[in-house]
């Protein structure tokens, strides 16, 4: 598969944003348009983007279809989107869009049986989605914190059949503050899966330590805030990491 940069781009109201710690309170707007921010990011090199429907994530309602349909379309390239997917209507409507990869992550914990069917009819068009506070799978927009673990979820998600996993670190995510690679490879190493992690890219420092682990399943990183403060260049980091 090789190692992808996945440049993040969180809707809400129609908007390109970021949150801090997954909290509603603390957002920024970067963009009006976020097709153009995926324009932009494309030009930079990007051949895959990480998008996140924040109001869907919250209130299961899909408010940014649109949005989402025309950077599918649009953009040129493939596009994986979370954010309040809890059924297979749901899922199939986004695979309809042109999405290549749909992310389940509340859903895991609420209904999983529904992913069970999910990853028995899509697999790898599926990416398990592990959002983690102090080890533990939080959800719905990081809203409620749960009592399973983010190993324990995975082990059983990867029973299901899933091969794909999204693992963020809560405590990291929009801090700049470097990331936790050891959770990332914890869940790697119990699901057998690939991992792609998410949450504190301050520097190409960051993305490069995470290149470095691919032999351990670590197949990609999601970077929002660096890209978007210009801490850390697209062009640049993909010239560095595809050396």
């Amino acid at each position: 598969m090789g190692f992808t940069i996945y440049p993040a781009i969180d809707i809400r109201d129609g908007k390109c944003v970021r949150l801090i710690q997954g909290d509603y309170n603390q957002e920024t707007i970067f963009h009006d348009s976020p097709l153009e921010m995926a324009k932009k990011w494309v030009i930079e090199g990007a051949s895959w983007l990480h998008l996140v429907d924040l109001d869907g994530a919250r209130s299961g309602e899909l408010t940014n279809s649109g949005v989402i349909a025309s950077i599918a379309k649009e953009s040129g390239v493939s596009v994986q989107v979370g954010g309040g997917v809890r059924d297979l209507e749901r899922l199939e409507y986004l695979l309809s869009l042109g999405v290549k990869r749909v992310i389940i992550g509340s859903a895991a914990i609420d209904n999983p049986t529904f992913v069970k069917e999910a990853l028995a009819k899509y697999g790898k068009q599926i990416a398990i989605g592990l959002d983690a506070r102090d080890g533990y799978v939080a959800t719905h927009g990081w809203l409620n914190q749960g009592t399973t673990t983010a190993v324990e979820l995975a082990k059983q998600m990867a029973d299901y059949g899933a091969t794909t996993f999204i693992v963020t670190d809560i405590a990291k995510d929009g801090l700049l503050s470097g990331v936790n690679s050891d959770i990332a490879i914890q869940i790697a190493k119990s699901s057998g899966g690939q991992v792609i992690a998410s949450g504190g890219v301050a520097t190409t420092k960051d993305i490069e330590q995470l290149k470095s682990l691919e032999a351990q399943g670590i197949t990609g990183v999601i970077v929002g805030k660096a890209l978007y403060t210009g801490a850390v260049k697209l062009a640049d980091v993909l010239g560095e990491v595809n050396r």
